[in-house]
């Protein structure tokens, strides 16, 4: 496995990115400048033949990337729990617990709410830890937001439930091809890497908005701006409050370079969050009550074991949607998912691995056709259970905020998603206005690759700094990569640099234009 290098080779450079002294061994990226140096043995012992290397050591490479066990363990917790709503959220997006509030299909089939739940923990368990043993890197797996709200809400307004699952494995499919042949890695190769960081920035940009935007720190306004403070510009929610709290003790944990500083920091602001809620019985947000918690209320209800109903496993139907609404409509629906997961996850993998300090200087990072690979197998997984295409999770920058930095951290999370079906009680626990303020903690942190980016160029700025706004401003990943990826051919070659422009960026380039534009064009094809 290639050793860890950092983008720029000056020490005083390496300081500055890292937020260390000059002299600091540079084992972790920005995302864990408070982190002290691993001992020159790591967690199996010193290279002087005192004590040999544990196996676990050996086989993830921890001591070579700065790391210890300690620190992989605290940032495998970190991670889940920063993405252990998807465990609740996941069943309220696909599934219900009757007809009646579920999104029901084109013949009124619907998902039971505890199946999905069930094999939405199964799959991100699985998952995680296959992309931990394989591709030795510290992201987590789980159900992708953008993917089961797009089949919620559109794909089975044409076809069954089933008919859908079939399509994200078909996407999964083509995914791991693109992978194994090499095409993903190319692709990635093509991307300036003045690019690449801006998607690095833009998904910090992103994740500190979906952290305000959950918390209630940012709401939407009904007539004026599109967002705004709280309410009315204030802040008059005591699970707003708690995020806030939350945030500054993060920070200042963070700033203090305290060991386990997020985990002590989630671990604290929960343990608030539960009392607050004991004392000014706050309940759950709607629109009866919009001061109550985003999605987990902070308590302990019912039994905390329950045993996981595996039912939906296999109830996928591959080839069904082709059909029931033709090959062209279902080509389109199959081109939607595939853009989408495609580059979602490449723009996370590049973000996640420099903030890992795991990039080299071109942006690419260690095993990285393997983690394209796992990461498209997750999508085929994630249909074949009917939990939606599992990909790799921004969220899993708060890990490696607290010093994660190889797979075994990706086994500790992946283990913990595997017990999220039996224990959902208690994952339910920790309310989301807490692991938000892990966010914006972490999105912070990634900001730091804005040095990257040549602000004099205006060839470069101008991709750069649509990149680095469209992702949160769209809430996509993917279209702030098309937006950026678009006006860096389309001004290079204006302004007499097209031949610096990579075949491969035209190729992708076209593609994001009728990725951009496939409404109308469905609508003239009659999809």
């Amino acid at each position: 496995m290639a050793e860890m290098t950092i983008l720029d080779n000056s020490a005083e450079k390496q300081a500055a990115l890292l937020g260390t002294k000059p002299g600091t061994k540079p084992g972790a990226g920005p995302a864990a400048a408070h982190a002290k140096p691993a001992p020159a043995g790591g967690a199996g012992g010193s290279s002087n033949g005192k004590k040999p290397p544990s196996f676990l050591d050996t086989f993830f490479q921890i001591s070579k990337r700065g790391s210890t066990l300690a620190r992989e363990f605290r940032g495998g917790l970190v991670t889940f729990f920063t993405m252990a709503y998807i465990v609740i959220l996941n069943p309220l997006i696909l599934g219900g617990f009757s007809a009646e509030n579920a999104p029901t299909d084109v013949t009124g089939g619907w998902l039971p709410a505890a199946q999905v739940g069930a094999v939405t923990g199964l799959t991100a368990g699985v998952m995680t830890i296959v992309f931990g043993l394989v591709a030795n890197l510290p992201f987590g797996l789980a159900a992708g937001l953008g993917i089961n709200s797009f089949l919620a809400v559109a794909v089975i307004q044409e076809v069954t439930w089933p008919e859908a699952m079939g399509l994200v494995v078909i996407n999964g499919i083509l995914i791991v091809l693109f992978g194994a042949t090499g095409a993903r890695t190319a692709i990635f190769k093509a991307v300036p890497k003045e690019l690449k960081a801006a998607i690095t920035v833009g998904i910090g940009l992103f994740i500190a908005f979906i952290g305000f935007v959950d918390s209630g720190f940012v709401r939407p306004t009904k007539g004026g701006p599109p967002v705004q403070l709280g309410n009315d510009g204030s802040i008059t929610s005591i699970p707003t409050l708690v995020f806030i709290v939350g945030l500054l003790v993060m920070g200042i944990l963070v700033a203090r370079r305290i060991q386990g500083g997020l985990l002590i920091g989630i671990v604290a602001t929960t343990v608030l969050a539960a009392v607050a809620e004991a004392v000014f019985r706050i309940g759950p947000g709607s629109a009866d009550n919009p001061g109550g918690w985003h999605l987990n209320t902070p308590v302990l209800s019912g039994h905390l074991v329950s045993v996981p109903d595996l039912g939906l496993v296999g109830q996928f139907d591959l080839f069904g949607s082709f059909a029931r609404i033709g090959g062209l409509a279902a080509t389109m629906l199959v081109f939607t998912l595939v853009f989408t997961n495609f580059f979602d996850a490449m723009g996370t993998m590049t973000g996640l691995a420099k903030s890992a300090g795991v990039a080299h200087k071109d942006g690419t990072f260690p095993k990285l056709k393997s983690a394209f690979i796992v990461e498209g197998m997750g999508a085929v997984l994630g249909g074949a259970t009917s939990g939606s295409s599992n990909t790799v999770y921004i969220d899993s920058a708060a890990g490696i905020g607290e010093g994660a930095r190889t797979g075994l951290a990706s086994v500790v999370t992946g283990v913990l998603f595997l017990g999220s079906m039996f224990f959902t009680p208690l994952t339910s626990v920790v309310p989301l206005e807490v692991a938000a303020a892990a966010l914006v903690v972490v999105g912070a942190m990634m900001m730091a690759q804005i040095r990257e980016i040549k602000f004099t160029k205006f060839s470069i700025a101008l991709p750069a700094f649509l990149t680095i706004v469209t992702m949160p401003l769209s809430y996509s990943i993917a279209n702030g990569i098309g937006v950026g990826f678009v006006s860096y051919t389309v001004v290079s070659a204006a302004s007499g640099r097209a031949r610096k422009v990579h075949p491969l960026m035209w190729v992708v380039t076209a593609g994001f234009l009728v990725y951009f534009a496939r409404g109308p064009i469905n609508a003239l094809l009659g999809v």
